[in-house]
Formats: C-alpha cells, structure tokens, sequence
C-alpha cells in the first residue's frame, strides 16, 4: 500500500473549516454526492456554519469545469484531484447494519465503495462526529478526526501560572524595590531557567521571600503584580486572578484569554476590569454563542426574538447583578451601570448579532468561547478596529457543540496561536471561588 491516501469528507468538516480541501497534500478527496445536497440545505441563514456552506460551494464551483465529472478537479500542484462520487448505491454491508439510508449512512456507504474500488490505495472517512467515526470502524472503515486546527498541547488549560523556586533574594528584592520593574535582559542574566514569553505571568521564590511578576513586552522589563485596588467592587481572591487584573487592565493588550473550570470567575473578572475602563471605550459589548439544548433551535422557544435570545443571555445579567450588589441597590455604582444599558453603553448580545460589524473603540467580552470553531473565532477577531480590546472566556471542558472537542475549539486554537504576540495575554484560573460546594463538585463530579 502506498503513502497516497483517498480521504472522504463529511458534511461537519466543510462546515468546520470551508478551505479544509486546502489542506489534504498529495492525496485525493472524495466529496459523497449527499454531501452536496446536505450543504445546500445548509446555504441560507446567518450563522457560521451558513457562511462556511456558502463560501465552499464558491470554491468548489471555481474549482469545477464541465469534464469534472470524468476527470476530477486539481487541487493544485504538488496535490491531490477532488472527486464527487454519484450513483448512491447503497452498499450492502452497509444496509445490513444500518438499513435506515440518512445521510450519515450514505456517506459511510461512499466510503466503503470507495475503498473497494481501490483496494491499494488507503480510504479514509474524515468526520468530526465521534458516533460517525464508532459506526466506520464497527464496519472496518479506517476513520480520522479533522486535525487540522487540533491544539497538541492542551496542558496549559489544566494547571495555573508557573512558580519558579531558587531565585535569587537579591533579585526579588530589585523587584519590589523597582516600580517600573528590572530589564529584561538583568532578568535573564539572572533566571535563564525561567522561559519567558510577552505578558507571561508567574511567580520567583528564594528562601527568604517571594513575588508575582509579569514580563511586560511593552517596557522590556520584569515587574511585580501587586494586588491593587478592587475593580469596580470586585477584588481578586488568588493569585491567578491578580494575573488576570493585571492584563485585562492593561490597555496595551488587545486580545485576552482567560479561561478556567466553572466557578472561577472568568466572566465576572472580565466584566469588573470593563466597567472599571468603561470612560476608555465607547460601548462595552457582552456577547455569548447559543448553543441551543436538545437540538432544538431559537424557533422551538415562546415569544419574540428578544425572549427567545435572553434566557441564553441570563448568566451575564447574572454577573452584572453580582457586581451591583457589592455597592447596593442605590448607589451611584449600581444606578451607573443601569445607565450605560439604556443609553446602550453597556450592551449585552447574542454573538450572532456582531458577526459582519466593525467593532471600533469597543470593549468586548465574548462569553463560553469554547463552543465557537477556530474559523468562528478568527471572524470575530477581524471585526476589531482601532481602539478595541477583545476579551474571550471559557472552559474548554465544558464544550456544548458535538463536533467540538479541547483539541478543536476556536478558544484552545487562538490561546496556541496567539502565544508570544506582545498584544496578547492568557490567563488559566484554577481555584474555585464560587462555593466550597461549587469547587468540590467541579473537582469531583
């Protein structure tokens, strides 16, 4: 058997990832003829997975001519031919397991006929549907993930900042003496163990003390984070969230992520830091995907637009409340807030509605990124203009899309990308401050 490989797609990888044909080298790409007539369905609306529809069928029309039916398409030197298979015949071992001829079905029958049909050649099904891949392999199917976009290293989600033992006490002592901070390069002469990264944040310990330090890109130094005045009412619990404070409050980072197992208050640090530089910003924008339940979409819910999108919406009212109440009811805090909603200052949205705007001199936190695709989450980032900060939080093991894992979400996939930009921060929080019940049973259950 040789080392070029026919691969056949399913419907999710297109919607996935549009340009995914770019991306499958020397070897041939078998499109089932039920594909096409499932991204059609799929063609109008205003969703991601609509645009990614459209935008393929343009590319698959561009790349198309009329001998496509005999000879194939190039995909391009040094690449593969892309082919649509026709006919649909059923096969046989695929009807006596699954009789039932759904989509799904008659993908999997493509790419057993496929397989036979070039016996020396190996065929892979390609889907993002783990019971797609179950049901290929019960049949001998050789399946695959599209791995593309897959983060490698996910480590970075599952543990906090790093702590740095053996540093000299001298140098702590230069930190806390410097309120600018040491150069970089005094730092290095001194820690050359320690790997340094723009806006890494982490802790350096001798015998006799310690000190949380961030490397600020920006002034080529090494300075100490402090705990600081509280923002807008809420004030860091730990460490991880005094790192988190530090680079959302810094208006030379333009793109943040923070993430972190339920109950560590990823979305409520993020909203304090926006109100707290709300007079720097012309509207601070709060957005969250819906990822509807039961695979029922916004139709299957009562009421108008505005009471089908709101109980989506009801985690970040929820925050907002959260921090109104550590001023009360009345306070000038509380009624400034409820001010910037109605003069629209203070906007709360569902994500769907920012895709194709320009976002200028916005603050904008965008809530469970962990459900949107890394395609889903490189549009939101180009809408920025000038003056903008963008802020993305999530758990990535809290992942609500079925074609979605913590290898493929668009949240894990930009923290990787974006790791050593001078205008990029991440921040993982750990600790649970919720409850003691809610800790142990994000722990433990």
């Amino acid at each position: 058997m040789g080392t070029k490989k026919n691969f056949v797609l399913d419907t999710n990888v297109i919607l996935h990832d549009f340009k995914c044909l770019s991306y499958f080298q020397e070897n041939d790409i078998y499109l089932p003829i039920v594909v096409l007539e499932e991204l059609d369905k799929f063609k109008k609306g205003s969703e991601q997975i609509n645009y990614n529809a459209r935008e393929f069928v343009r590319e698959l029309d561009a790349l198309t001519s009329n001998d496509f039916a005999l000879k194939g398409a190039s995909l391009g030197d040094g690449k593969g031919t892309l082919y649509v298979v026709t006919g649909d015949v059923y096969h046989n071992r695929v009807a006596a397991s699954f009789p039932e001829r759904i989509p799904d079905n008659r993908i999997l029958s493509c790419a057993v006929t496929v397989a036979e049909q070039y016996p020396d050649i190996k065929t892979v099904l390609v889907t993002k549907d783990v019971n797609m891949r179950m049901k290929g392999r019960s049949l001998g199917v050789f399946v695959e993930d599209y791995n593309t976009d897959k983060v490698r290293d996910v480590n970075v989600f599952e543990r906090s900042q790093e702590t740095y033992a053996g540093v000299s006490s001298v140098l702590i002592d230069s930190i806390y003496a410097k309120t600018d901070g040491i150069p970089i390069s005094e730092f290095r002469a001194a820690c050359p163990q320690i790997e340094l990264y723009p806006n890494a944040c982490f802790i350096v310990e001798s015998e006799r003390n310690s000190a949380l330090v961030r490397y600020n890109p920006f002034t080529e130094s090494v300075r100490r984070v402090d705990k600081g005045t509280p923002n807008y009412g809420i004030q860091a619990r730990n460490t991880e969230q005094k790192f988190a404070f530090e680079v959302l409050n810094d208006p030379d980072i333009k793109l943040i992520g923070i993430t972190g197992k339920a109950g560590t208050g990823k979305t409520l640090i993020a909203l304090a830091s926006a109100l707290k530089q709300a007079k720097q910003y012309k509207q601070i924008l709060l957005a969250r995907p819906i990822v509807a339940l039961a695979n029922k979409d916004l139709g299957f819910l009562p009421g108008s637009e505005k009471d089908k999108i709101s109980p989506y919406m009801q985690p970040l009212f929820d925050n907002i409340n959260v921090i109104k109440a550590q001023f009360g009811a009345n306070s000038l805090e509380a009624r400034n807030i409820d001010e910037m909603q109605k003069s629209n200052q203070l906007v709360i949205e569902a994500l769907a509605y920012i895709r194709g705007r320009s976002l200028a001199e916005t603050l904008c936190i965008v809530d469970e990124a962990q459900n949107l695709t890394p395609h889903e989450i490189k549009t939101i980032i180009t809408r920025t203009g000038e003056g903008t900060k963008m802020i993305f939080t999530g758990d990535i093991q809290q992942i609500d899309s079925p074609y979605l894992d913590m290898q493929s979400n668009g949240l894990a996939y930009m923290v990787d990308k974006m790791k050593g930009q001078s205008i990029f921060a991440h921040i993982n929080l750990v600790k649970g401050e919720r409850s003691e019940l809610a800790e142990l049973a994000a722990d433990l259950l």
